[in-house]
């Protein structure tokens, strides 16, 4: 990539064919890069595979995701389990968000004990 961001992407599949990928450049909200069903949903998933990107299959979700336009930001309520998504799919390739720092407690943790 060109500038220093890291995006992570994720794809998300249902059994009826859906699928929808997340952008997250670590500024804002994750945003819906992709949605679409049947050859669509393939390409989606195709691609991710391509780019070694996780895939997170969870057909409610992919189902929610698809009503959202691409370009928007995922609502607040799906904060939440997006954050849980994207930090196992940083943990899986095994990256952090650029800037990101370890809460003090987390740093004393790991020095063991005092």
């Amino acid at each position: 990539m060109k500038n220093k961001t890291t995006k992570v992407t994720k794809a998300t599949k249902t059994k009826v064919n859906q699928a929808s990928a997340l952008s997250y450049d670590g500024t804002r909200a994750p945003v819906v890069s992709a949605t679409g069903t049947d050859a669509t949903a393939e390409q989606i998933v195709e691609i991710a595979k391509q780019h070694e990107i996780p895939i997170y299959q969870n057909p409610e979700l992919a189902k929610l995701l698809a009503q959202i336009e691409v370009g928007d930001e995922i609502p607040e309520m799906l904060y939440l389990i997006i954050a849980e998504i994207l930090a196992l799919a940083y943990r899986l390739q095994d990256k952090v968000p650029e800037g990101w720092e370890p809460p003090e407690d987390e740093i004393k943790n790991l020095d063991g004990p005092n």
